[in-house]
């Protein structure tokens, strides 16, 4: 039942997720909806054992995110927007957790502590979300220019140890009705204590990543250093569950941040497989997500729990996205982006909601309902609202492929003649598009050609690319602005021809097409000689 569980999981969480996509709505909404019709609530198709290591996986989901986050970071931007990224992490979650704690006292007659308790549940903000959708508008080149997306997603890892830490302290005096004033004064020596530890942490374990697959080269394969950095990180996660004085989501993407400043080419080959992991951990993370969620908790606590969520996000998050790009050098529409491009909830709500109602905190039941409503409403909502209002509120700039994997498709063309170096174009083609994962348009101008040459052309194309996403045109016209135009048309990433080494009439008039595409064409050109 475990492995059909997982079947179930990953197959239906997948097709859940395109089904959402192809409708024009984020591909979680369909997983979490995957998770809500699996649940025990509902179809209980999941095993329990499942159920039971859900956190276990959760948290390996999150490990493969975070990764991802730090190794897309850029020292550069950061350094720009410091003080900005600073204060995302700090004002923000305060001013909403604040409002929520007082908002609580109307709605559900809370006292201000156990409201404050549920601030600090509700204003954690989800890398699940935040993550991919910043690192998404980063390959894209939205916001790069003044660093955008590297203090949103910094402020997010910063903002997410504060809460936890506060958290903490709150539900350790609603369960023993005490609180020393020395917890309260040593919560911000706390956060900074953890910080610090978690950079550390993350700086010693990229040097000992370097030393071990660089240096020492104890790997073959990206595959197999991708293996022990997915571990080592986990291990970072989970130890800071056992030894909770470091933050391990903060170490994490130090660690991929310094891996970057310290060995780029292995960052590069990391980020890659990362991004191939990730298709399978968000399945997880959503789908459990979607299992989790207590809907008969909802009913009673519906309406003051959207008003509530209302007036958190729209005054609270408001006040202090505000006061955190005060003096920086945003515009005032890449402010605004930070209403839908930080506001997400998921993964601490999911991780945390339910521990005030399984240590008998009153209210605990209401908490659990606002954290489950905060996920089936802002999950889906900021993950469309982050690349929708991402081309309206913030500029688009060139992309550092050094810092971020670019989301740019390999499109080649291969402009052939009925020549033999059709074959040797054909073959370096082919060669180019299995090693960047590419397609290929071949185009062929086929003026004097008959058309058993040109049926010689396409079985010599469908031999030597068989294995390759490819499309075979003629076209009749001048052969260089055939081929410009069909380059443009396709949006093609390079174009591939051949040179002949003759200096017969003929060929040197073919050998001024090739001349004249060079100097004509806006797109790299490969002269096969």
């Amino acid at each position: 039942m475990i492995l059909l569980s997982l079947i179930l999981i990953l197959l239906l969480g997948f097709i859940g997720g395109q089904i959402a996509r192809r409708i024009g709505a984020p591909a979680l909404i369909g997983m979490i909806i995957v998770g809500i019709l699996l649940s025990p609530q509902i179809t209980n198709l999941i095993d329990n054992t499942v159920l039971e290591i859900a956190d276990d996986l959760r948290t390996m989901a999150v490990m493969v995110i975070l990764m991802r986050a730090g190794l897309g970071l850029d020292k550069d931007k950061l350094i720009q927007q410091g003080t900005v990224a600073i204060r995302l992490g700090m004002l923000p979650a305060i001013a909403e957790a604040l409002v929520i704690a007082i908002a609580s006292i109307l709605l559900f007659q809370f006292d201000f502590f156990t409201g404050l308790l549920l601030g600090c549940v509700i204003s954690a903000e989800s890398p699940a979300v935040i993550v991919p959708g910043m690192l998404r508008l980063k390959s894209l080149g939205w916001g790069v220019k003044k660093g955008i997306a590297d203090a949103i997603l910094t402020g997010s890892a910063l903002s997410d140890v504060l809460v936890l830490l506060l958290f903490s302290l709150l539900l350790n005096f609603l369960s023993q009705e005490s609180i020393s004033n020395s917890a309260v004064w040593l919560l911000p020596l706390q956060v900074i204590m953890q910080i610090i530890l978690g950079v550390i942490i993350g700086y010693l374990v990229a040097r000992i990543i370097v030393l071990v697959l660089v240096k020492q080269k104890f790997t073959q394969n990206s595959v197999q250093d991708t293996l022990v950095t997915a571990t080592l990180a986990l291990l970072i996660v989970v130890s800071a569950k056992i030894f909770p004085y470091y933050s391990g989501y903060l170490a994490v993407m130090s660690l991929g941040f310094f891996l970057i400043e310290f060995d780029p080419p292995l960052a590069r080959r990391l980020r890659s497989e990362f991004n191939h992991l990730w298709i399978v951990a968000e399945i997880l993370l959503f789908v459990l997500m979607g299992a989790s969620i207590q809907l008969e908790v909802l009913e009673n606590n519906l309406v003051p729990g959207i008003i509530l969520l209302a007036v958190g996000l729209l005054l609270g998050r408001t006040i202090g996205w505000y006061l955190s790009t005060v003096g920086s050098n945003w515009t005032w529409r890449e402010k605004l982006f930070l209403l839908p491009g930080n506001s997400a909830k998921a993964t601490v709500q999911a991780a945390i909601g339910a521990i005030p109602y399984s240590q008998g905190i009153e209210g605990g039941d209401i908490i659990l309902a606002i954290a489950a409503l905060s996920i089936l409403i802002t999950a889906p909502l900021g993950a469309w609202a982050i690349p929708t209002f991402a081309d309206k509120l913030l500029t688009k700039d060139s992309v550092d492929p050094t810092k971020i994997a670019t989301i740019n498709q390999t499109v080649l063309l291969a402009a052939i003649d009925n020549s033999a170096v059709a074959t040797v174009v054909l073959t370096k083609v082919a060669d180019l598009a299995r090693r960047s994962n590419g397609n290929v348009i071949v185009l062929h101008v086929a003026n004097d050609s008959t058309e058993a040459e040109i049926a010689k052309l396409q079985r010599l194309t469908s031999g030597l690319l068989l294995d390759i996403s490819h499309q075979f045109i003629t076209k009749t016209g001048t052969i260089p602005e055939a081929i410009i135009d069909t380059a443009q048309i396709y949006k093609v990433t390079e174009i591939v021809m051949g040179k002949r080494k003759n200096n017969s009439w003929e060929k040197l008039l073919l050998n001024s097409v090739s001349e004249a595409v060079l100097e004509t064409s806006n797109i790299p050109v490969i002269l096969i000689v």
